[in-house]
């Protein structure tokens, strides 16, 4: 009788033992972790969970997302360049209120919040592994712009627009003559307070996934924020391993040496900057070469992708976590990435350089296999996080919104320089023009209809690709978003 009533006790106390470890879970678990998955200039037809997307591409990882929740076929980042469009994605604020000249550099300022300070402040335990750029005050440890002094807890990556896939050791960073350009970089990452070398022959892409791999296995007593913010598929685009190489059919190019590289367009003789501006162009590779670089680069991005999504779900956080994935501006003109059906890309306020592929997954939260056709900004990210986290947010001045929540009657503006565009509805105005950086354009890029700075009018419902100009016929659309753009301006040109 009396090993029964000690087995009868046993199993009360393992029950309760059980039901607190259960609560425990749930409480853990009432703060989502989340993933921020920031990729480099992807085009928008070069991400296959869109319908009508490029044949010849081949990104399965991202329809493992796309599967899993929802992709936004509408959704804009607030610059068509990497800096400032970065800035307004982790501030939930268009740069521009801060940056008056709209310029590359917008940097970071005190007083603006980034998603890494709230979710920090509500108890996240922070990471960011890959590229941090904010357009200013590059390499350095003690500046607002460097990811531990703005929220992040750990941060293993480079500081510039962008790195050389291959080279990141300290040796050939000694022998080069201009290891730190704000593009044209390579040598050692970024550590928290220090630097780690890898081997000539570690891809950077796989290092980004190595890291974030063991930043998710480690242990952790809080919900975790990890920005992975992958620089593929930007430029030197033809730095890819080479069995990616093999499976679109083209010839490697030789690595940077800083003693057999020859001068280019006035560089300095031996410097990486010459090689940089060399293979960042067309002619030295042509346009087809150039797309299966491209393609190649690309595949080995979706392929480590996927080993993230297979390492969140063997640590079983695959059901804890929310993913958000997006390009941070449209595919280059110069790097054989197709924007189709968006005109242009890159560097200019056309659709092709600020409409991008974007998807977010959160089981149980968010619809799997929806598409979203109300359009969205990368601004929604931080508001978006934040009601995930239960963080209230007081600051009047975050441009994002929910992305759960869309509203297709808002307000988007634009500055980039000169130029501008505002969206309301269907319609949208512009007074861009055409531009693309330094050389032609790949024979992939979709003209657009005009190169100046007239206003120009379109029903982006029925015409994604700009083609069809009806602000002489519909003056009275016209004032109104123009009268919408500037009534912003007003409302918003504080200073920070």
């Amino acid at each position: 009788m009396m090993n029964q009533f000690n087995g009868f006790f046993l199993i009360i106390i393992f029950s309760v033992i059980l039901l607190g470890c259960s609560q425990k879970t749930s409480n853990q678990n009432e703060k989502p972790n989340v993933l921020l998955i920031i990729v480099d200039d992807q085009g928008y037809a070069d991400f296959e969970p869109f319908e009508n997307h490029s044949p010849e591409i081949s990104t399965p990882n991202m329809n493992r997302l796309a599967e899993a929740g929802t992709v936004f076929t509408e959704a804009y980042t607030t610059a068509p360049v990497c800096s400032p469009s970065r800035a307004g994605l982790m501030t939930g604020k268009n740069q521009f209120r801060w940056d008056e000249k709209a310029s590359w550099g917008p940097g970071l300022p005190d007083n603006v919040k980034t998603i890494a300070e709230y979710l920090k402040e509500a108890g996240y335990t922070t990471a960011r592994i890959g590229k941090a750029d904010f357009g200013t005050n590059y390499h350095k440890f003690d500046v607002r712009e460097y990811p531990l002094n703005h929220g992040y807890d750990y941060f293993l990556g480079f500081s510039a627009h962008a790195h050389d896939y291959w080279l990141t050791s300290e040796e050939i960073a000694d022998r080069t003559p201009d290891p730190n350009g704000t593009s044209a970089h390579l040598g050692p990452l970024m550590e928290n307070q220090g630097y780690k070398s890898y081997p000539d022959d570690e891809y950077l892409t796989e290092i980004f996934t190595n890291e974030a791999i063991k930043y998710l296995k480690s242990e952790k007593d809080a919900p975790f924020f990890l920005t992975l913010a992958y620089n593929s598929v930007h430029h030197i685009i033809h730095e890819v391993p080479q069995k990616y190489l093999d499976k679109y059919q083209v010839e490697p190019i030789h690595n940077y040496e800083p003693d057999s590289m020859e001068t280019f367009n006035n560089q300095k003789p031996g410097s990486y900057s010459a090689y940089y501006e060399k293979y960042t162009r067309l002619g030295a590779i042509q346009d087809e070469d150039m797309r299966k670089f491209y393609l190649a680069n690309l595949d080995c991005l979706d392929d480590n992708i996927g080993r993230v999504l297979d390492a969140l779900k063997e640590q079983g956080l695959d059901q804890e976590t929310m993913i958000i994935f997006v390009s941070d501006n449209g595919g280059s003109p110069l790097t054989g990435a197709k924007n189709a059906p968006l005109s242009a890309g890159k560097y200019s306020l056309w659709e092709g350089g600020i409409r991008v592929p974007m998807a977010i997954s959160w089981p149980g939260k968010v619809k799997a296999g929806k598409v979203e056709t109300n359009y969205v900004s990368a601004t929604d990210i931080l508001p978006t996080i934040s009601n995930a986290a239960g963080i209230e947010l007081a600051d009047e001045t975050i441009d994002g919104i929910d992305l759960l929540h869309p509203n297709q009657d808002r307000v988007l503006v634009w500055r980039w320089g000169n130029t501008w565009a505002v969206r309301k509805g269907n319609w949208k105005l512009t007074n861009t023009n055409e531009q693309w950086g330094k050389g032609r354009p790949s024979d992939f890029y979709i003209k657009p209809i005009s190169d100046d700075l007239s206003l120009k009018l379109f029903n982006l419902s029925d015409d994604p690709g700009e083609r069809d100009n009806l602000a002489l016929t519909m003056p009275e659309k016209v004032k109104e978003l123009e009268n919408a753009y500037n009534d912003w301006l007003k409302e918003n040109s504080r200073k920070y």
